[in-house]
């Protein structure tokens, strides 16, 4: 099964779409990658769902990537004694550490940590930014504040502390536990919450012992500030617009997207661009032209991928969700502007090997007829940098791990085969030819370039690029060993 686009489609899993049809539609419709939302569920759903996918890419031939989210630390206020509480403009109130229920001058803020950072003019925000107040004073257990704009609290609200780092590790103990059972499951990609520095990704690496490559979510701007450090240390970045857009003036979030995924092509990382996407199709069926113009602005950027959450999870129309992003994709990728549009911003490639012969692949494919770009990899790097030049013509990833094959479906533009272990260049190209007519992608009297590393099965050697024709007899006559 092969898409008629490049970039790739998230789909998150929920309570609409927990089924074996309904899994088995999404993928059919277009979704390429299904997230786990760790936020939601128990692990016996979880396992549950993770072993469905599975079993639906076992019946398709197709490698299929799951991605499991982490939740992160959450910040919530305590409880009100009488219900509900509306703040006014102007009004005093404080967050502080009693445990004793809260009321219209004060409230539990159960987290030290918080009054560890604050200082006097930081800005807090609850119920997503609906709430705004300035911090007047504070000490070690709490915080008078001034209510800058107004609205109604309640129990557990959540906070956010848009100015301030705060000294919060990004994974909870609650994270640590998933974390270790989605690796055990076999997940191919981890997302972590609440980044704010690259020391967070480090220690969620440490954890992850190399079971399962890492997504940063760019949702504070802390982690914006701290980006390339960030960019350095992870595997791919999410821009998780959603906090992003509570702790930042929402008119930033457009250009902050636009640079992060700049920066993400620049080095090659693999870059998401998630949340609110097609938002009203939680409840209608089809989405508003602000939303597919939202979506294709993301690609015409050269995203990775674009993600539906809520839409796909708990969403009256989650097919129809996933058809609609397929079909914005696939119009958007054949306008002119959008190879325009890619191309103009392609970054210059380092100075290494693999990237000479990636490049060098992507200015052969636009010099000569050839239907597609057949990279072997065993650890990924080179198929991911032949789609770092974001070729005119397909990008046909082959491996023989699984796991690569899984991983690598989420990276824009890579079909994914998993093929047998080759020791000689020319059963390479044999097996490029067969996985390139095999999957639709050529027919016997076209060309496709082959490039591979010898010796073969060793991560890091990508050295020969080839022009070959699909004819096998050919290659055969046209060598000999």
């Amino acid at each position: 099964m092969k898409r008629d686009r490049r970039v790739k489609i998230v789909a998150t899993l929920g309570p609409a779409s927990s089924s074996r049809a309904m899994i088995k539609s999404l993928f059919e419709a277009g979704a390429d990658v299904f997230r786990l939302n760790m936020s939601h569920g128990s692990h016996e759903e979880i396992a549950e769902r993770h072993q469905l996918i599975r079993e639906i890419e076992h019946e398709t031939g197709r490698p299929i990537c799951i991605l499991a989210d982490l939740q992160g630390p959450k910040l919530r206020c305590g409880t009100f004694a009488d219900g509900p509480v509306m703040l006014e403009e102007g009004a005093t109130f404080r967050f502080d550490l009693d445990e004793a229920p809260g009321d219209a001058t004060r409230v539990q803020l159960p987290h030290k940590e918080i009054f560890e950072a604050l200082e006097s003019g930081s800005t807090l925000l609850v119920n997503d930014g609906k709430i705004r107040l300035r911090v007047e004073s504070c000490d070690a257990s709490s915080a008078d504040c001034v209510v800058e704009v107004g609205g109604e609290i309640s129990n557990r609200k959540g906070v956010n502390v848009p100015d301030v780092v705060l000294p919060l590790a990004a994974l909870s103990e609650k994270d640590k536990k998933d974390l270790e059972f989605v690796c055990e499951l076999g997940v191919d990609w981890l997302a972590l919450s609440f980044v704010q520095r690259a020391a967070d990704v480090e220690e969620a690496r440490k954890l992850a012992r190399g079971r399962a490559a890492l997504v940063a979510k760019i949702e504070k701007p802390a982690a914006v500030k701290a980006f390339d450090d960030i960019l350095e240390v992870t595997d791919g970045v999410m821009v998780a617009r959603g906090d992003l857009g509570v702790e930042l003036p929402v008119q930033a979030v457009p250009p902050i997207q636009k640079k992060l995924i700049r920066k993400c092509r620049e080095v090659g990382k693999p870059v998401i661009v998630a949340t609110q996407m097609m938002e009203s199709m939680i409840t209608a069926p089809v989405p508003t032209r602000a939303e597919v113009s939202d979506v294709a602005h993301a690609i015409y950027e050269g995203a990775d991928a674009v993600m539906l959450s809520a839409e796909s999870a708990a969403g009256d129309y989650p097919v129809e969700a996933v058809a609609t992003m397929n079909n914005v994709a696939v119009e958007v990728e054949r306008d002119d502007v959008y190879r325009q549009i890619i191309e103009a911003s392609r970054t210059r490639a380092s100075r290494g090997m693999a990237d000479a012969i990636t490049t060098a692949a992507r200015e052969v494919a636009e010099t000569i007829e050839v239907k597609a770009i057949c990279s072997f990899t065993q650890s990924g790097t080179t198929a991911i940098l032949a789609s770092r030049e974001k070729p005119r013509v397909p990008v046909i990833a082959l491996t023989p791990l699984i796991g690569t094959a899984r991983r690598l479906s989420l990276v824009w533009g890579l079909h994914c085969v998993v093929t047998p272990g080759v020791e000689r260049f020319k059963l390479a190209v044999v097996a490029a030819v067969r996985a390139a007519v095999g999957e639709g992608f050529a027919v016997e009297s076209d060309k496709i370039i082959v490039t591979a590393g010898v010796p073969f099965n060793v991560p890091g050697t990508t050295n020969i690029l080839r022009v070959a024709p699909c004819n096998e007899k050919q290659i055969y006559e046209g060598e000999q060993g």
